[in-house]
């Protein structure tokens, strides 16, 4: 038998019909799904110190499982002294079982050990269904070795879902674990 992840099954065996039932589908194709995970860490030290960037991306990939790549400016800008492409990030987008690997890593090991965690906002909805999370430490997650890291930074997750609305975004994460803050 193929190995298939916790969440992956959890959503085929349970949440589709439990959001089937809760908004009335007709079909199973109508129940939103989450289409890709993106992680998006800003560097912005790194116009001074390019090396930031490097760990970031290691850092990224140790995280996701996957490798990050870096993301270079689009557009000068002189205050912050600049200059197009110049690399001042990492991202990297998750799909298919490695994206329920790392949602499932997310809500049952790394969002608990936040300092002082109530639970998540649900401000982050963007009206399509879609929720987007910061976190302002990388060092939640138990792959980063804390003695390694050479400065706490903070990343943006994105999950992107097929939901149409807010509510049904809401109650797809939900059924994921996601832990939201009571109203």
């Amino acid at each position: 038998m193929s190995y298939a992840p916790r969440l992956k099954k959890q959503y085929k065996e349970e949440i589709v019909s439990s959001l089937k039932d809760k908004f009335g589908y007709t079909s199973v194709m109508q129940v939103p799904k989450l289409e890709k995970i993106c992680l998006n860490q800003g560097v912005g030290a790194a116009v001074s110190d390019k090396r930031l960037v490097d760990a970031a991306v290691e850092e990224m990939t140790m995280i996701s499982g996957q490798k990050a790549n870096v993301t270079y400016s689009k557009k000068d800008i002189s205050n912050f002294k600049l200059r197009k492409g110049m690399p001042i990030g990492a991202r990297v987008t998750l799909r298919g079982d490695q994206m329920y690997e790392f949602l499932d890593r997310l809500v049952a090991v790394a969002l608990p050990r936040t300092r002082d965690f109530r639970g998540i906002e649900r401000k982050g909805f963007d009206g399509s269904g879609n929720y987007t999370l910061g976190i302002k430490e990388q060092i939640i997650f138990p792959e980063i070795d804390i003695d390694k890291i050479k400065s706490v930074s903070g990343m943006d997750i994105t999950l992107v879902t097929t939901a149409k609305t807010n509510e049904e975004g809401i109650a797809l994460l939900t059924e994921f674990g996601l832990p939201f803050k009571k109203k």
